[in-house]
């Protein structure tokens, strides 16, 4: 099962923050309170902990990003889900291959009356 870290309130009137570092990549395992990435606001810059252990399966947001508190940062999963496709073999797949036309079927000609 995955989980959603979320950039938390860094204070009262602290409404945004910008991803300055990630700290740890794609596929690598997090212990609970493990910083994960570093945020800058306008009060405070401060590393983001891990709530929950597990692997790191997709990043959300870049560095230089700003984004609102609540947004969702990183999925964090037990390694049981598939790892991420990489997104060129992705769209490869959703285009569909060209199918030959069928040849074109003489109709019966019609009855004589």
């Amino acid at each position: 099962m995955s989980e959603s870290v979320s950039l938390p309130a860094l204070g009262e009137s602290v409404t945004e923050g910008t991803v300055t570092r990630w700290l740890k990549n794609v596929g690598d395992r997090v212990e609970v309170d493990e910083p994960l990435l570093e945020v800058s606001t306008d009060k405070v810059d401060t590393e983001i902990p891990s709530p929950v252990a597990g692997i790191i399966e997709a990043i959300l947001v870049q560095e230089d990003e700003t984004v609102e508190v609540g947004t969702a940062l990183v999925v964090i999963g037990d390694g049981s889900a598939p790892a991420a496709a990489p997104e060129a073999p992705a769209a490869e797949a959703a285009a569909p291959e060209p199918v030959a036309a069928p040849e074109p079927v003489a109709a019966p000609a019609p009855a004589a009356a």
